[in-house]
């Protein structure tokens, strides 16, 4: 009886250690994506010339 449990003990010590820390994926970063701008405009000058156009076309209105 004794025998049992000692084999049944050893069996289930390295049966535990066997799984520790279990399994973790490894972590891939992703690379950067650059992105290049095609327009050779500056989209912040679209604004204040669509303003001008609406103001000179309510000039002439009057």
């Amino acid at each position: 009886m004794k025998k049992i449990a000692t084999i049944a003990l050893a069996l289930g010590l390295t049966g535990s250690t066997a799984f520790a820390g279990g399994y973790t994926a490894p972590v891939v970063e992703p690379e950067p994506v650059v992105v290049q701008q095609s327009s050779s405009s500056n989209p912040g000058i679209i604004i204040p010339v669509l303003l001008l156009v609406a103001v000179a076309v309510a000039a002439s209105n009057n």
